[in-house]
């Protein structure tokens, strides 16, 4: 008799617990209802109270506010993310001023509010427009919408610098040390090892960053920019109609849902060779 017929058959597997109805089931069923109550009544709403002559009016300033907001945010995210690597290499940096400058930068964009910012460079660098023409800066700072891009990139370089500064201090040290025994160089082990590793391990904070921008983009309507809503505020101006402000939040919530969707297809297509 072989081996294999002396061994004991296996045993069927155990059956599968039934899942019980546990107090967090329960209040996450109850909630998730509510959830799906207000999105139907929100949705029938909107549908019952659709007025195509206030859409056919106002639908083209959404769109042109809508274009605005995602110019604002996609030219500060860039520009930040080109100011960032300085800033994060300052922050690593053992110069005790580059240092200690890199760290005053992030730690007063980070700490103070993006509205405070966005104040202080539009009102108050008017004080100085006399110096800022004498040196040709004030037709740029005389513009609500260059305040706005230059306040959001100094704002998102503060957060992308700390992202970056984190994302390179988790690559292994062993990488370092291996470009080393290999005798490249610090700039090449830097560009092409260090920071695609930390790219990878960046990328979640990175798309959380941009998706805060996008709502926090909203604040500009206060400086007189007409952004999505700068214009909602002008429809509801004239119509009193607050419906104006919830298809301004289905917008938002439209273009955050497309950016989590569209940067979790990029993330798993940049990390599909770490999938086993």
């Amino acid at each position: 008799m072989s081996v294999i017929q002396r061994m004991l058959p296996p045993e069927p597997p155990p059956p599968a617990l039934a899942a019980g109805w546990s107090p967090s089931r329960i209040a996450g069923h109850f909630f998730l209802a509510i959830w799906i109550a207000g999105s139907v009544g929100l949705f029938l709403f909107l549908v019952g109270s659709y007025d195509s002559q206030k859409m056919i009016q106002y639908g083209p300033g959404y769109l042109s506010g809508l274009w605005i907001t995602l110019q604002l945010v996609i030219i500060s995210v860039v520009l930040g993310a080109v100011l960032s690597v300085p800033v994060a290499l300052g922050r690593m940096s053992k110069n005790k001023v580059l240092g200690a400058l890199a760290y005053i930068y992030v730690y007063f964009f980070r700490g103070t509010p993006l509205i405070a910012q966005l104040f202080l460079i539009y009102y108050g660098l008017g004080q100085f427009r006399g110096a800022l023409e004498t040196v040709g800066l004030w037709t740029f700072f005389r513009e609500p919408w260059y305040c706005a891009l230059f306040a959001f990139t100094l704002n998102t370089a503060a957060y992308q610098a700390e992202i970056l500064r984190g994302a390179i201090a988790s690559v292994p040290k062993g990488q370092h040390e291996g470009a080393a025994a290999l005798g490249l160089p610090r700039n090449v082990t830097f560009r092409k090892i260090i920071l695609p590793q930390a790219m990878m391990v960046a990328l979640r904070p990175y798309g959380n960053e941009i998706i805060l921008m996008i709502k926090g983009s909203a604040i500009v309507s206060i400086i007189t920019v007409f952004d999505l809503m700068g214009e909602t505020r002008r429809a509801f101006s004239r119509t009193f109609d607050f419906q104006t402000y919830l298809w301004t939040a289905v917008f938002y919530l439209l273009i955050v849902e497309a950016l989590r969707n569209l940067w979790a297809v990029f993330e798993r297509r940049l990390t599909r060779h770490l999938k086993r």
